[in-house]
């Protein structure tokens, strides 16, 4: 004899338990991928292993070679922060890395304002345009396309002779007391559509009679900037500056790789090509592990530290 109670579900007792069991279809259609970030983000963190090991690739799977090969602690660290490479290095990473962060982040606002000064709407358009496709080049193209312009004989040479700044041709790319202004200038061009396209639209969306008002009192057009935009657009200033920070030592391989040489060594070398050298080159993959999880570590903590700095930037009165 049928039952009603039959078509009854036992639900659990507890409110955490009720709560899963009624939402099962949605946890149960984030399972696959769920699963896909646990084999490709959170795997391979199972090779940092590596840098606490001395791994010598064998024939057979690559993780029994991991996991049989000899622990040796913190040799790897000891032996990076007692070489002679490591101050270079690290001055070339941070001082570069400054240096780019700086124009970086200074220049996207300049033109951004500048944009927004713009009465042309053709103009304006075709300059965002222009000046975001750079975004989408590879550094394989653009690095060619630098390397052209800063050449000897190259269009930028030829407007400083042109113009009367020097008379004989700068050698950018083989001085490297000019490696680090290139790389600030290439990032810079490369990111500015970019950035500059998030701060106009933070600068968009301000109310019109702000600006209005500050007129009527008298304000000129630069205090109207100073007192009105700026401030307004500051929380997307610090978001930027904390996700520039963030990117800052994960992008700088392909740039240092492609556009430095032999002859600027001692201001090209960087943590990620130090680590692909002796990584890739030289097959010791136990100390690049050591290098890049070395790297990994200023990163974090520039971001902490940058964050705290922007906390306090954000609420102050600097304008």
């Amino acid at each position: 004899m049928f039952r009603k109670e039959w078509l009854t579900i036992n639900t659990p007792n507890t409110p955490l338990r009720r709560k899963i069991w009624q939402h099962k279809y949605y946890y149960l259609m984030i399972v696959p991928s769920f699963i896909g970030v646990l084999l490709f983000s959170y795997g391979p963190l199972a090779g940092l292993y590596m840098a606490f090991v001395e791994y010598t690739p064998q024939m057979g799977n690559f993780w029994s070679s991991l996991f049989h090969s000899k622990f040796v602690g913190l040799r790897w660290f000891e032996f990076f922060f007692s070489g002679q490479d490591f101050i270079r290095v690290m001055r070339n990473t941070l001082a570069s890395s400054a240096l780019t962060l700086t124009i970086g982040f200074l220049v996207p606002i300049f033109i951004a304002i500048l944009l927004n000064e713009c009465k042309n709407l053709s103009f304006k358009k075709l300059v965002q345009t222009s000046s975001y496709l750079p975004y989408f080049v590879s550094w394989v193209i653009a690095s060619n396309i630098i390397v052209t312009l800063l050449s000897s004989n190259g269009a930028i040479n030829q407007l400083l002779m042109d113009l009367g700044i020097t008379r004989e041709s700068i050698l950018f790319l083989q001085e490297g007391k000019y490696f680090w202004w290139v790389i600030a200038a290439s990032n810079t061009w490369k990111d500015m559509g970019y950035n500059a396209i998030i701060y106009l639209a933070a600068i968009s969306a301000i109310n019109p009679e702000l600006f209005e008002s500050a007129s009527v009192d008298g304000a000129g057009r630069l205090r109207q900037i100073w007192n009105i935009l700026l401030p307004a657009i500051k929380p997307t200033m610090v978001i930027l500056l904390i996700l520039n920070v963030g990117n800052l030592l994960n992008t700088g391989f392909d740039q240092y790789f492609l556009l430095g040489n032999s002859m600027t060594r001692d201001f090209s070398d960087v943590i990620d090509t130090y680590s692909f050298r002796y990584g890739i080159q030289n097959n010791m993959y136990s100390y690049a592990t050591a290098v890049g999880l070395f790297k990994s570590a200023v990163a974090f903590i520039l971001v902490i530290t940058v964050n705290r700095i922007a906390k306090k930037f954000e609420t102050s009165h600097l304008f």
